[in-house]
């Protein structure tokens, strides 16, 4: 079980646990200051400039500032460019359904209804993210504009101010991404990476010269593990890195995750220590340190050897193996500079839409439960002709824009973050804004907000939505008008929009349209996973190369998707309680061991796809072929047997030795009647991929 795990199962009272969860998010990490900074940096120049300007939609701006990807400065200027664009079509779409539904009660709702579906369906299936909320932006803006008893000259002036607004964000954001990218060192994927290298050599050397671990190791240590690694999934999920690097950056994450975890278990043990233990440990240590220099110079990481651990300290050898997992991560790659971003090409082509847009059903399912919570926000401030109150469908959009954890976790961070805006927001217009009477004054206050929520706001998934919603209550309070309010009236109404759309999202998501515990949907999505990887093995089937290619494109980003939402489902069952919890705390614990394996062998189907293939330099005779056809039918045999195990249904047993054994015969009989130099080393890492297939799958039957 994870160390994240044992913590939650201690016997502690709630609140003490909560405690140690907020200590735990809210801590510094490798990078946090300067995302924080570029964040509140771009938002304080927006909130500036619309003010002086007197630009309508500040609030709006401000918020774009702070929701906009900015994990890769690289990544962040290429949807600044798509998006520029993909907006310029919105407004000709809401300037469209204006002059054609404006006129008919009727037809303006049902195509109010309309657009609601569409702008949740967009959060999905639209590839570039940054251009899907864009356009709910322009959305959530221009549908009260345009309920609004003004010309339509007013109508169309406002539509176009709220895109120069928002378009203004995302130049000013870009531009600070660029700015601080010319000053920041390392990457902050390899940046985090390397912190948990370092903390682990750390306590490594300790061992290795017999000293005593300082308490600063310890708590570091200790920290990383509970914070897990979910802010670098995120930072893959959204980054522009070429596909392959994607996926292996992906397992390293995963695998480091894994060792991370396994030496904050190590720290808990008691062990008298040889000197041939101190070796291993020296050597394990640089082992790590030549990994992170390899890395942080953009090269493939050398091969390393396990010792096979030590017999009194159980755990080494699984930290030699998790270690000695990272290079084979990279077998047959290029150097690792030749995965660096790429913004002007690149494997796949740019893709519009994601490549299951039309045929998940989930797609279609989220953007129903979205278009339902605000079209019954819409109705109900329209039944009551309240349009002060149109908060509510900014707050169901904003609410959407996050989806991990449980509902439980989302609905607590929504309801807690709602309500620490709210109070900062009237709290400010009662007490503060009466006595400013200069822009630098509103510029401190909002600066006094902004810095510490979007501190909370660069959290994990578990706690960042927190930060948003702060941000959300706070600037539509103080950040609409251009004066200070002498009335609390426009504020209440804000505020029981935004308390509205928050009740619509519970009911709708969580209530009427709830799913199943955090815990069962981990297991859920483990096993569907384990049964993609399955067909994953068995494509390609028949076919030319570019159809082949396309379709295991998709399959990869379906299961590289998976991953993710495991290591989502697991988070949320932290925030479930009931008699089942401890059962669904070892299960959360199995699974965090075992998805690094199982990731190392995706990465490494990935590389024998290109034999099944017969991509050009990778073509096998028909013999070897037909070999590793029937070891391939086995392995997926053995996924789908696992998957039936977690699920609960009979299975067999899968066997993958004698399908091995096979294969090394057929290579062998080929070796012996043409033998070749070339050939040899080239079915010699054949094998070597093949027999780390067999040796993962094995390991995964027998944890299971």
């Amino acid at each position: 079980m994870s160390t994240a795990a044992q913590t939650i199962t201690k016997p502690a009272p709630p609140l003490a646990w909560f405690g140690q969860f907020l200590r735990e998010e809210l801590a510094p990490y490798a990078g946090r200051e300067a995302v924080v900074a570029r964040a509140v940096l771009a938002a304080t120049i927006v909130m500036i400039l619309t003010m002086v300007f007197r630009m309508p939609y500040g609030a709006y701006a401000a918020l774009y500032t702070i929701t906009i990807s900015r994990e890769n400065p690289q990544a962040t200027v290429k949807d600044v460019k798509i998006i520029v664009a993909a907006f310029a079509v919105c407004v000709l779409y809401v300037l469209a359904g204006g002059m054609f539904f404006l006129a008919d009660p009727d037809l303006r709702l049902l195509w109010i209804i309309a657009t609601l579906w569409l702008m949740f369906y967009c959060l999905r299936v639209v590839a570039t993210h940054s251009a899907a909320v864009r356009f709910g932006y322009l959305i959530v803006v221009t549908i009260p504009l345009w309920d609004q008893h003004i010309t339509a000259e007013g109508r169309v002036e406002g539509t176009l101010w709220a895109f120069a607004s928002i378009s203004l964000a995302s130049i000013i954001t870009a531009l600070t991404e660029v700015a601080f990218a010319e000053f920041s060192g390392r990457g902050e994927l390899l940046q985090s990476i390397a912190e948990r290298f370092e903390a682990v050599e750390e306590l490594l050397e300790c061992y290795a010269s017999g000293r005593p671990v300082n308490s600063t190791t310890e708590k570091q240590i200790t920290r990383l593990a509970m914070v897990g690694t979910s802010r670098l999934r995120r930072f893959m999920k959204r980054s522009s890195y070429a596909p392959r690097y994607a996926e292996q950056m992906g397992a390293v994450v995963a695998l480091t995750r894994r060792f991370v975890d396994v030496a904050a278990n190590l720290m808990s043990l008691r062990f008298d220590l040889t000197a041939d233990d101190r070796e291993q440990f020296h050597k394990l240590a640089a082992q790590l340190t030549s990994i992170r220099a390899a890395l942080l110079n953009e090269r493939v990481p050398n091969p390393v050897e396990t010792n096979g651990g030590s017999r009194h300290i159980p755990l080494l050898h699984e930290l030699e193996t998790t270690v000695s997992m990272i290079p084979a991560v990279f077998t047959g790659a290029q150097p690792v500079a030749a995965y660096a971003p790429q913004p002007e090409s690149g494997d796949p082509p740019f893709r519009f839409l994601v490549p299951d847009a039309f045929s998940n059903p989930e797609h279609m399912k989220f953007a129903l439960k979205g278009c339902l919570a605000a079209s019954l926000c819409y109705l109900f401030y329209s039944a009551k002709d309240w349009p002060a109150i149109n908060t509510a469908i900014t707050t169901c959009f904003l609410t959407a824009l996050s989806t991990t954890g449980s509902s439980h976790q989302k609905q607590f961070l929504r309801i807690s973050g709602a309500v620490i805006g709210v109070v900062l927001g009237l709290g400010a217009q009662i007490f503060i804004l009466p006595h400013l009477d200069s822009l630098a004054g509103l510029t401190l206050l909002f600066l006094a907000v902004t810095i510490p929520a979007t501190w909370v706001a660069a959290s994990g998934p578990r706690l960042s939505y927190c930060g948003v919603q702060i941000l959300v209550a706070f600037y539509l309070i103080n950040l609409s008008d251009f004066s200070v309010q002498t009335s609390l009236e426009p504020g209440r109404d804000r505020v029981l929009g935004i308390f509205l759309g928050l009740l619509m999202m519970w009911v709708v998501f969580d209530q009427l349209w709830g799913g199943a515990p955090a815990a069962v949907e981990m297991k859920r999505q483990f096993a569907a996973n384990l049964r993609l990887l399955a067909q994953f093995v068995r494509e390609p089937t028949a076919g030319d190369l570019k159809l082949n290619s396309e379709r295991s494109y998709v399959l990869r980003e379906k299961i590289n998707s998976n991953f993710d939402a495991v290591r989502s489902s697991a988070d949320g069952v932290l925030f479930e309680f009931g008699p089942s919890r401890q059962q669904d705390l070892a299960w959360r614990g199995k699974f965090s061991q075992l998805q690094p394996q199982l990731r190392l062998l995706f990465v490494t189907e990935t590389t024998l796809w290109k034999y099944r293939a017969r991509v050009p330099g990778f073509e096998l005779p028909q013999t070897v072929c037909a070999a590793q056809r029937a070891f391939d039918d086995e392995l997926a045999r053995t996924l789908e047997a696992i998957a039936d195990r977690i699920e609960g249904k009979p299975s067999q047993v899968g066997r993958l030795e004698e399908p091995l054994s096979s294969l090394e015969h057929a290579v062998s009989a080929y070796e012996g009647s043409e033998p070749q130099p070339e050939t040899a080393n080239r079915f010699q890492a054949l094998l070597s991929l093949h027999r780390r297939i067999e040796s993962l799958a094995a390991s995964l039957q027998k944890e299971i």
